[in-house]
Parts: C-alpha cells; sequence; structure tokens
C-alpha cells in the first residue's frame, strides 16, 4: 500500500530530541518521498483523540532544518494513557463510554493517516503499542513507527534513547555553575538531584561529565589550589543510585572526613534513590501519595533531594545545606551534536521503515547485536536498570574513593 499521509506526535516529558526529531523527519520524507503529506498533532495523544491535526505546509518544510537548534517540543506535549479511560473521560478527552483507543483509531482514519510516527519515552511507546495491537486486531490498515525519547536512558531493549547525551552534558554544565555555592558557607553540602525515576544511568553519566571536567581543568592548571580553589571541593564526592543500596552511617563517616578536610561535600542524587523508602514513610504517616495517569509516583511533589539532604545533613555536622535539580534545565536543551547523529540515523530509518509498512520502535536493539532496526512493540518496556558494573563507572567511583554498594533488592 502507497504511504499517502504521515503522522507525527510528541509525548511525555521534554528530551534534548523532540525539536530535532520532528524536523529530521519532515526533512527526510521531503528528501526522498515529497509527495507525502505531513500532519501534526499538538499537544501528544491529546491533539489526536481531539482531532486537532495540522498539515506542514511548503513554509514549514522548507523551515524544518531549524528545528535541530532548539530544545522542547515544536508542537507540544502531554502525557495521555490510552488506556487509562477515567483519566480521559476526567480530563474531557473521551466521552463517558469511549474508548479512548477507538477514538484515536478513528481520527486517524478520518485524517487519512497511514503512518503514526510517536516520538516519546517507554510511556509514550507502551501507548503507541497499545494502540498499534488495537488497529491490527481491528483491521486498521495503519502503521506505528516510534521513536525512544528519554533522558533516563532506561528503554528495553534499546540501547541509547535520543536525548540522554545531551541530558548529561548540560547537567555537568548546571553543576559547574551550582557546586560554586560550596564556597557560600562553612560545611556546605550540596545535594545535586538528577533526573531518574527507575534508572540511575543519567545520574551517573552525569557525574562522569563533571567530574572529568573537573579533573581535565586541574590538569590544565586552571584551578588555584594555592589561594583556596582547590579542585578537590568543587569534585563530586557521592554518588547514589536507585539500583546501589548505600551504609548510610558508613558513608556519614567517609563524607565527614571530606567535610572537615574541604570544607563541604557535593552529592550527586538520583530522583529514584530512597524514592520506595520516602514512599512507604508517607502512606505509613496518612499522607496521598500523587501519581500521574501511568500510575507513577509523581517524584517533584514528594523531593527526594530534600528528603536524602534531611538525613545526611545531621550526620556530617553540615552547617548549611542546600539541593538543586538539574532535571527541567537538562532536558529542554537542544540535542548535542552526539545526540544530533543519533537522531538523524533514528529518522532516516523511521520513514524508511514507515514507507515499508514496517511498524515497531527505532534504535539499537540490545537483544539482536545492537543492531540498529524497528524493534517489535510488545518488546519495549520501561525501567531498565543501569549496569553498575560497566568499566566508565566503576573507575568514576574509584576516582571519587566511594566504595559500590551491593545492588538493590528492586534490581
Amino acid at each position: 500500500m502507497t504511504v499517502r499521509r504521515v503522522a507525527l506526535l510528541t509525548a511525555g516529558g521534554l528530551a534534548p530530541c523532540l525539536s530535532s526529531a520532528v524536523g529530521g523527519l519532515i526533512e527526510r520524507y521531503t528528501e526522498i518521498a515529497p509527495e507525502v503529506e505531513i500532519l501534526l498533532y499538538p499537544d501528544g495523544y491529546a491533539g489526536l483523540l481531539e482531532g486537532r491535526g495540522t498539515l506542514v505546509t511548503a513554509e514549514g518544510r522548507a523551515q524544518a532544518g531549524r528545528l535541530h537548534a532548539f530544545g522542547g517540543s515544536p508542537i507540544g506535549n502531554s502525557r495521555v494513557k490510552l488506556t487509562n479511560v477515567k483519566n480521559l473521560v476526567e480530563r474531557g478527552l473521551v466521552k463517558e463510554g469511549d474508548d479512548p483507543l477507538k477514538v484515536a483509531a478513528d481520527q486517524l482514519v478520518a485524517d487519512g493517516v497511514d503512518v503514526l510516527h510517536t516520538i516519546g519515552g517507554d510511556d509514550t511507546n507502551t501507548t503507541a503499542a497499545d494502540l498499534a495491537a488495537y488497529l491490527r486486531t481491528h483491521d486498521y490498515d495503519l502503521t506505528v513507527v516510534g521513536l525512544p525519547k528519554t533522558i533516563d536512558n532506561d528503554v528495553i531493549p534499546i540501547r541509547q534513547s535520543l536525548g540522554a547525551w545531551t541530558a548529561a552534558e548540560q547537567g555537568a554544565l548546571f553543576a559547574r555553575n551550582v557546586l560554586n555555592e560550596t564556597t557560600s558557607n562553612p560545611r556546605m553540602l550540596i545535594v545535586h538531584e538528577v533526573m531518574g525515576r527507575h534508572c540511575g544511568w543519567l545520574t551517573a553519566a552525569t557525574a562522569k561529565a563533571y567530574h572529568d571536567q573537573v579533573r581535565l581543568d586541574d590538569l590544565a592548571g586552571k584551578f588555584a589550589p594555592a589561594l583556596g580553589l582547590d579542585p578537590r571541593r568543587f569534585d563530586v564526592h557521592g554518588v547514589y543510585l536507585p539500583e546501589l543500596e548505600f551504609d548510610i552511617d558508613a558513608e556519614a563517616e567517609r563524607l565527614t572526613k571530606l567535610v572537615d578536610e574541604l570544607g563541604g561535600v557535593n552529592l550527586f542524587v538520583s530522583e529514584g534513590a530512597g524514592v520506595s523508602t520516602i514512599v512507604a514513610e508517607l502512606e505509613a504517616s496518612g499522607a496521598e501519595v500523587q501519581r500521574d495517569p501511568f500510575g507513577h509516583v509523581m517524584i517533584d511533589k514528594i523531593n527526594p533531594g530534600a528528603w536524602f539532604a534531611k538525613q545526611m545533613a545531621g550526620k556530617i555536622g553540615a552547617e548549611k545545606t542546600m539541593v538543586q535539580k538539574s532535571g527541567y534545565f537538562s532536558r529542554s536543551a537542544a540535542a548535542n551534536p552526539e545526540d544530533l547523529r543519533l537522531i538523524k540515523s533514528c529518522t532516516d530509518l523511521a520513514v524508511d521503515s514507515a514507507l515499508r509498512h514496517e511498524g515497531g520502535v527505532i534504535g539499537h536493539d540490545e537483544e539482536r547485536g545492537d543492531v540498529l532496526r524497528a524493534i517489535e512493540f510488545e518488546r519495549i518496556k520501561g525501567g531498565k536498570a543501569f549496569d553498575t558494573t560497566v568499566p566508565w563507572f566503576v573507575e568514576l567511583m574509584e576516582s571519587i574513593g566511594q566504595p559500590i554498594g551491593a545492588v538493590a533488592a528492586a534490581h
């Protein structure tokens, strides 16, 4: 069957790839199949359910390349789970008694769409999987091709999610300024909270990127230890991930010695570290734990970094504690050159797959020899754990003098 019209939507949280991926898809279609019409659904699945699609004009096609220089999403996002009927009814996106999957499928048919491109994380693509399965079992002649966006880099079985490299680089840039606050007070404790609900990859990669910067500047003679500008004080002193357990008392003892010597410590903490403990404490106290439409705990409401800082501050004798979050800064950035190359390879294959009516999520398949391919939707899952045995992480922990704890029970 000839592809006459394709549709694009971005969904979930932001990542430094959405704008570029939209631009890349438009450019690729314009390059190899200019006759194919391109429809954009604003605000993700919400725009699809409400039938708000708009066609890309010739002027829009000519401007597509400009999107590579921007973060965010030019067409807007939303968090929508097509199988969470109650939530969609409450939000006015479907009527009582409607099946959201059928509403979405019928809207695609009404709009003359042959291929739907979804750009998002594991929730977006598992929702795409639900939609693809519905289309297939109900004989709709539509293909869904997804692109993996998440700064957590936690989509199974995809080796590298779009935007994650940039987010780590931007988190290190954020830390570069924020950790100057270590000089603002004696016995300073700074907690840099990094995004990552289940996976510590981003926290580890951000800590490594920042640590490498400090070490490089130290080797280049940019610090001035004789004048108090000691690279050791500005470095990373602790990294805490959901995948690893740690002995808080043993860590407090190690960090106290550093505070005594250097005047402060800087900790990189994944927002997912300790969440299960915090949630258990809140629920035991009778407090309501808010969750999103996918059932995930709304981490920004429980503030894991502040909880972690409170636990540690008293134990190390901190005079002042500061918690800073790099998530929104990092995820809103434009893609860096490394991510741009990955995005282009994925968007090119996404178009090729779409023209063949080959559905799936585009990525390097870790379970198929890291080959870049359209991965079957039923194999896409979230919550991939970070491999804490990779050499670069082991080297990082050895370099900062922190023991690698045992693998956490949940992992």
